[in-house]
């Protein structure tokens, strides 16, 4: 009786389990480890069968295999795990024995299938190869060539390839399938096609197997044509092979041919031949049709991605009539197919077609769906195909996940998005790498931050993802210009000692740049340097770039010699950015040295080079250099684009050359695009110049027609017609551009508010002030330049002025508060005025003169007497005597509220020369008494106030 290691000694009469084996009584998972498998023999078994020893651990173990025609012994599954634990080179020729006889061929192969590493496999099929009863295989050697020609080991396939012939074994239709297939998809496809020359070298005809595995090869390298001539020779039992001289061999040095290349010299040299009835027969061949499902697939594809729907339904419907029954793959074809086509209908028609004939659809058909109606921007459908996944019982994939994060994203349903993510994360899965930036991108657009962070933690946490999407998420932020947390996402991969590749340095030197942060970008690209990685052309590009934006061309130039130094030559963009840098410098002798190193490196300058150095000779009024660029360029045949004329033009202004202006500009309004309105608001400035209205005028009208009028335009055509007079037309001009939104800088606002002032429209000034200050837009040096005007328009006294110009010029602290609340106070915007005056009195700065003198004045002015009078008494006590302003200002407090003891005072100190005499003072002292009903004593006033010889004041009769 022959027992396996697993059964007791010797079974005892009557226990009815004489001959059962424990090994058949167990299932193979049941021996999860060798060690469970041991446990089962009892302590007392002392009897072995002979076998061969497997080591495990430190130990070798016995393990029977019986005679084949009983088959009793140790699992399969477990026998793979037990070799898996070892090394091949320590199998005995004992073991390989067993193996070879005691294994079906079946077991044999797949014990060689499952085999990690081509090195193992080959190893162990030619150990069996050696073995006295082993048998040659074409099956095995299939499954050896197909594992060598996965890894790319050519050398060792040729070798197969020779032991085959040398060992008898005729290739079969499966061995040239396989071949054709291994090569076919490592891009080879000459080579691939040219097994089908050597089957017919042999006297083999393709079976269908093969003859779909070269139209598949066909296909994807999109010889559609070829494709389908050689699946119509096929059926029509014809093996005709010219079209493959129309194949690219595919290789990169036609002077060397590599292992992989071995097809064109030896194979015709090895490999059996079959006997010459095979050969005969197997040429002649009458018409067939396929049989498998995979072939019209394959042809149904075919038709598909060469446009050819009409084909395709058409293969579609012969396989129904040659009685193949389609499969899901062959629907999910069609459907796709459809889909491309923009035929939803029918693929949905497809669908139910598909339901009736009992074919399941599978995750992938709804994915094709949703594919769909994402590239049509329908959401709503993507989200319905989605649930029929869960309608049909599947289960979502990869791809789902990835369209209906895409979908969800876009759609800025943040709520949905996170659920789909617990969704994916409980399902055992991980969010996919390519829906990584997608979600991040959402966060970002909403302001959710701190959820970013959190989801990039969570899903990024190990460093794994890729260079290219973990650049992209940088970029997401650099975008937004948050820079700190673009880097804390490039540090936290790089503290994770993963490796960073120049792609992320790249992108964070550009975000750095973005921000304006060229210390930090110039130090990362010194590290990159150092350490690495080695800063490609990109990176020298892009620091240049950065550094010239950042007005540092010495810098920028000196990091362009390095990277000539290292083998790259700069981008024309490089060259340019130092170029404008130095024009913008007026470093116009570096800049030339630059264009004519970029020259002489064999880079051709483009139209933005010559127009920065034009615009930048132009700025300079050096209009001959400006001219012979502008020539330079012409002869050089670069095509002159706009911005060069613009440039042009802008330097013939300076100069007043109007006629060769206008002659530019004529080329401009001739051309598809028109003039732009740089140019045409720099020919308005030319002709204001000149005092030339009517062509002023003319273009910007021209401008106004076409919607292109911008504020520059406006305020040159106000200033020229206020430079003539024509102050109502240029008034006109500020309410139009007032009202047509295009005041969107101070220069645009300030142009308006000096035609208001001009015109005497002052409390317009005043409400376009307050706009401008509600839009959170700060004033600069023009706007306070015209509110000091309209403050002398308005009649504010002249020291009132003069003690707010000098606390301005000498940037104290509230001067902008009070100048502007005295311009609403002027103006008669008390509301505003008094909420100007309350932004510095409650502040805890320490307040001077002038600061009080202008919110006494906006009170006083006001009618809040009281409050006037209380900021006075405020001032004294912090030890701030008052001055001529200051007196004004009471003087005018005193009359309205008639207070004409408080009025006597000061006139008082004005006549005995305790207070400085000032025709100011004078005169608010008449305008008070006057207000407060004493007209009799406005007149002394004004008497001593034309009379007083010790002045000299010329004074005009009210």
């Amino acid at each position: 009786m022959n027992l396996c290691c697993c059964c007791y000694g010797s079974a005892s009469p009557g226990n009815g389990s004489s001959n059962l084996c424990y090994s058949r009584r167990y299932s193979s998972s049941f021996f999860a480890r060798i060690d469970d498998f041991f446990l089962l023999l009892p302590p007392s078994s002392s009897r072995v069968h002979p076998g061969f020893k497997l080591k495990y651990g430190n130990s070798y173990s016995v393990i029977s295999m019986t005679n084949p025609n009983n088959r009793p012994g140790i699992s399969l599954p477990l026998l793979l795990k037990t070799l898996e634990s070892q090394p091949v080179e320590d199998f005995t020729n004992e073991m390989i024995d067993s193996l070879v006889t005691d294994l079906t061929p079946k077991e044999q192969t797949v014990l060689l299938k499952k085999q990690r590493g081509w090195m193992r496999a080959l190893h162990l099929f030619r150990r069996m190869k050696s073995a006295m009863d082993y048998p040659p295989n074409p099956i095995h050697y299939n499954v050896i060539l197909r594992t060598l020609g996965k890894a790319g080991r050519w050398d060792e396939l040729r070798l197969c390839w020779v032991e085959m012939a040398k060992d008898g074994v005729f290739p079969t239709n499966s061995t040239y399938a396989t071949l054709m297939d291994i090569y076919g998809k490592a891009g080879l496809v000459k080579e691939a096609l040219l097994w089908l020359k050597h089957m017919k070298s042999r006297g083999l005809f393709p079976d269908e197997v093969s003859m779909n595995t070269a139209m598949q090869i066909l296909k994807d390298a999109r010889h559609f044509d070829l494709g389908e001539r050689f699946f119509r020779d096929w059926c029509a039992g014809k093996l005709e092979l010219e079209w493959l001289d129309f194949i690219s061999d595919g290789f990169v040095d036609s002077a060397v041919i590599s292992p992989k290349h071995f097809l064109l010299t030896e194979l015709f040299k090895s490999g059996g031949r079959g006997p010459v009835s095979q050969i005969a027969s197997s040429q002649d061949k009458g018409p067939q049709k396929p049989k498998r499902a995979a072939t019209y697939n394959t042809l149904i594809d075919l038709y598909g991605k060469a446009g050819r729907l009409e084909d395709a339904s058409e293969a579609f419907s012969e396989m129904l009539r040659s009685g193949v029954i389609p499969d899901t793959l062959t629907f999910n074809t069609m459907i796709n197919i459809c889909c491309c086509n923009g035929r939803l209908l029918e693929a949905e028609s497809l669908l139910s077609k598909m339901e009736e004939r009992g074919v399941q659809p599978d995750t992938k058909t709804f994915n094709i769906f949703m594919t769909y109606h994402a590239s049509n921007g329908d959401a709503n459908n993507v989200l319905r195909s989605h649930r029929k996944i869960r309608e049909y019982r599947l289960h979502p994939d990869v791809v789902s996940y990835r369209i209906i994060l895409q979908t969800l994203c876009k759609m800025k349903m943040v709520s949905e998005v996170e659920a789909v993510l617990v969704e994916i994360m409980e399902s055992g899965c991980r969010v996919d790498e390519q829906s990584i930036p997608v979600v991040t991108k959402m966060y970002i657009s909403e302001g959710l931050l701190d959820k970013a962070f959190i989801f990039l933690e969570k899903h990024c946490s190990s460093g794994d993802i890729s260079s290219k999407n973990c650049a992209a998420i940088i970029d997401l932020y650099a975008e937004k210009g948050f820079w700190k947390e673009a880097e804390d996402v490039f540090m936290r991969k790089r503290n994770l000692g993963c490796k960073m590749d120049v792609l992320e340095h790249n992108v964070m030197i550009k975000a750095y740049g973005k921000c304006r942060l060229y210390d930090k970008g110039l130090e990362l690209f010194e590290m990159m340097r150092c350490t690495g990685p080695s800063p490609d052309e990109c990176t020298y590009n892009s620091v240049i770039q950065m550094v010239a934006g950042g007005d540092s061309p010495g810098k920028a130039k000196e990091i362009l010699s390095q990277m000539r130094r290292s083998g790259f030559i700069p981008r024309c963009e490089s060259y340019s950015a130092i170029i404008a840098s130095y024009g913008r410098d007026g470093e116009l002798s570096d800049a030339e040295e630059i264009f004519r190193e970029m020259k002489a490196m064999g880079v051709e300058p483009n139209e933005i080079v010559y127009g920065s150095l034009i615009d930048a000779f132009a700025e300079s009024g050096r209009i001959n250099e400006a001219v012979e660029y502008y020539r330079m360029m012409e002869k050089s045949g670069v095509t002159t684009n706009h911005i060069v004329l613009t440039s042009m033009i802008k330097a013939y202004s300076k100069v007043s050359r109007w006629k060769e202006a206008e002659v530019l500009y004529a080329m401009m309004k001739n051309s598809l695009e028109g003039p732009d309105v740089i140019a045409s608001n720099c020919m308005i400035n030319l002709f204001a110049d000149l005092g030339m209205v009517h062509e002023a005028k003319s273009i910007f009208d021209d401008l106004r027609r076409s919607g292109n009028a911008d504020g520059v335009s406006y305020a040159t055509m106000m200033y020229l017609y206020k430079s003539i007079g024509m102050l109502e037309e240029a008034t006109y001009l500020a309410q139009e551009i007032q009202q047509s939104g295009l005041l969107t800088n101070c220069s645009s606002y300030n142009s308006v508010m000096a035609s208001y002032a001009d015109y005497g429209k002052l409390k317009d000034c005043g409400e376009l002030l307050y706009q401008m200050l509600s839009r959170k837009m700060l004033p600069d040096d023009s706007i306070f330049k015209t509110i000091f005007n309209v403050l002398k328009k308005g009649g504010l006294p002249s020291e009132a002025i003069s003690q707010l110009e000098s606390s301005y010029t000498e940037g104290k602290s509230h001067a902008r508060q009070a100048v502007i609340a005295s311009l609403f106070s002027v103006v008669g915007l008390h509301g505003f005025a008094l909420k100007s005056c309350e932004s510095f009195l409650s502040s805890d700065v320490e307040l001077e003169s002038f600061a009080y003198n202008a919110a006494i004045g906006a009170y006083g002015a006001a009618g809040e007497v009281d409050k006037a009078l209380n900021l006075y008494l405020r001032m004294q006590d912090e030890g701030l005597g008052p001055d001529i302003v200051t007196y004004v200002n009471l003087a005018s407090c005193y009359g309205k509220a008639r207070m004409i003891e408080g009025l006597k005072r000061i006139y008082s100190l004005l006549k005995y020369e305790e207070i400085e005499p000032s025709e100011s003072l004078y005169r608010a002292l008449i305008h008070a008494y006057k207000e407060a009903g004493r007209g009799d004593l406005a007149q002394l006033v004004d008497q001593d106030m034309r009379f007083n010889a010790q002045y000299d004041i010329q004074v005009k009769d009210e």
